[in-house]
């Protein structure tokens, strides 16, 4: 048998039946094929999207690989030697041309409006206002201390009518610094209040430009959705907008699975196995080289229709070659597997390449050999890398360390998480297994009275061995989890780090986090020490490597129960 990895899985909108189609090693490996193929290619590098593979059986019984993109592909939709795009596109090829080019056309007027001179211009006179009041007010600060003084000494040396009218003269120098500052104050608005007009005016503009290019893009994809037509196994057809009745997601219809499992239907090609993987530049939590599962928003809701009328033999791959989906050559240029059932990706005549991800499979790992600690308070784990600290907001993200002893324990709907791991992070993880405990715990954390240090291989030379690095953090919303140094938005983060080892091209680094920020440690390495932890694709590194190499090594903190401090160690596993 063919290992699995994954199922897509839907259910018949007619009989009910749960309809699975796998992700399994071969597939998985005939993807890495086509990856190594796109890596030599720099076309492929400009935009990050998803890419997917489907081996089919023809009616003759031989089988074939089919490829397909997201959406489109440098700004085509049909490609020699992909899956064309579902049909119905063609018949708003106008329309979506047009609404293109006014979308293209209110960024950039957008764009002029964020860059408008006055903007610029307005800071810095602003600047000089505040700095010249910030003079003066030092200025009249100093003279009405000494007036103070002089009234004073005035009140104790003089009397009757001299008193009064020397009084008199420091009281009209009150008036006059405040006469000079509220003049100050009437040239500074009458020089910003023009240029905060302007402003003004643009950015309301914007918010309206924006409001159209929103209001734009959803009749676009309103017109698409009504004209996009699928096609199951049982020949049945559905529009987007009939099968998706209660709204659509930006890009539905776009993804490679619904593009692949139409193709086969419409071509009598029955699936055997589909995957689909990232290529291109990282975007959210997409990383180049690493499968991915249907999404939740836009594949799974037709992954029942599109299953529909599919009926799988048991899983015999014999000789897969590639099939062109359109006149030409396929782009891969992929052979032929050796006949024989094949037990692994290991025997495909495809090298795995540069990317050197693990095999790993998170169903196969079983969480309770790793628990290194525990009593009738908190539990703590050795997390192994590519598992998530706690369940994930999706249908295919709720696998987690806490999720797996949720399930293996009696009390386990009573952990709850005190902290978290990076899901590509190893080491130790703590669970509270009540509230009260918890409450503790996550003080200490919060109070950054919480010893951790982590142990990482740096992709490179450091020129330190030891120090602090102290950066601003901050999540631009845009492209989440990525974090960066932002100057002015961004939240204090302060690690220690230490040189461990040196090893060849390679860095060994020890490094304690005194703040708990996301991806603390990988901005602090790829920005602060200028070389990024081996194996994290999403700041930079292209190394080979089969994980990321950062790994909570110790951990101590107070035990509250216990009353007493608790030193916990996980050895390293890189």
């Amino acid at each position: 048998m063919c290992q699995i990895n994954y199922y897509y899985e839907g259910r018949c909108p007619q009989t009910g039946e749960l309809l699975k189609l796998p992700r399994t090693a071969l597939i998985e490996g005939i993807a890495r094929g086509l990856m190594n193929y796109l890596a030599r290619d720099e076309r492929y590098a400009r935009e990050g999207k998803m890419y997917g593979v489907l081996l089919v059986e023809l009616p003759s019984g031989e089988q074939k690989v089919i490829q397909a993109f997201s959406g489109l592909l440098n700004g085509q939709s049909v490609v020699d030697g992909w899956v064309p795009p579902i049909p119905g596109r063609e018949a708003v090829a106008l329309s979506e041309a047009e609404t293109l080019a006014k979308l293209e056309a209110i960024k950039q007027e957008i764009i002029n409006l964020q860059e408008l001179p006055e903007r610029q211009q307005y800071e810095i006179l602003s600047a000089e206002f505040t700095q010249q009041l910030q003079v003066m007010s030092d200025r009249h600060s100093e003279c009405r201390y000494q007036r103070q003084a002089q009234r004073q000494i005035l009140g104790e040396t003089l009397t009757g009518e001299v008193l009064t009218t020397a009084l008199a003269e420091l009281d009209a120098a009150s008036r006059k610094d405040g006469i000079e500052r509220r003049q100050l104050k009437r040239q500074r608005d009458t020089v910003l209040q023009p240029l905060q007009q302007l402003i003004t005016a643009a950015d309301t503009k914007i918010r309206e430009l924006k409001q159209q290019r929103k209001t734009l893009s959803r009749q676009l994809q309103a017109q698409m959705h009504a004209a996009y037509s699928l096609m199951n196994f049982f020949g049945q057809s559905l529009t987007l907008q009939q099968l998706m009745p209660d709204g659509l997601p930006t890009g539905t219809g776009d993804c490679c699975a619904p593009k692949l499992l139409h193709y086969a239907a419409t071509h009598h090609l029955k699936p055997l196995a589909m995957a689909e993987f990232w290529w291109g530049k990282s975007s959210g939590d997409k990383v180049q080289g690493e499968f991915y599962e249907a999404c939740a928003e836009r594949c799974q809701p037709l992954m029942g229709f599109l299953l529909s009328g599919m009926r799988l033999n048991p899983y015999t791959p014999l000789n897969p070659t590639p099939l062109a989906t359109t006149e030409g050559t396929s782009a891969t240029q992929w052979l032929p597997l050796e006949r024989g059932d094949i037990k692994s990706s290991s025997s495909l005549p495809f090298p795995r390449g540069g990317l050197g991800w693990g095999n790993w499979t998170t169903s196969m790992y079983k969480i309770d050999k790793e628990v290194i600690y525990q009593d009738e308070w908190l539990i703590a784990v050795n997390k192994p890398a590519g598992l998530l600290s706690v369940p994930g907001r999706y249908r295919d993200t709720q696998d987690s360390v806490l999720s797996r002893l949720r399930n293996l324990l009696a009390d386990g709907m009573n952990l709850l998480p005190v902290h978290r791991l990076d899901q590509e992070t190893s080491g130790i993880l703590l669970i509270a297994r009540d509230r009260n405990t918890h409450y503790h715990l996550s003080q200490q954390f919060q109070q950054r009275q919480v010893h951790k240090v982590y142990e990482a291989v740096l992709a490179g030379a450091v020129t330190q061995n030891h120090g602090v690095i102290e950066l601003p953090l901050w999540g631009n919303p845009q492209h989440r989890p990525y974090q960066q140094v932002d100057w002015q938005y961004g939240k204090t983060s302060v690690t220690k780090f230490q040189v461990i080892a040196k090893e060849d091209e390679y860095t060994r680094v020890e490094f304690i986090p005194l703040t708990g920020r996301t991806h603390q440690l990988r901005v602090h390495a790829a920005v602060g020490l200028g070389v990024v932890i081996l194996g994290d694709r999403l700041y930079g590194c292209n190394a080979n490597a089969n994980r990321l190499h950062l790994h909570a090594r110790e951990i101590s903190f107070y035990h509250p129960q216990l009353a007493k401090t608790l030193d916990l160690q996980a050895t390293t596993p890189f």
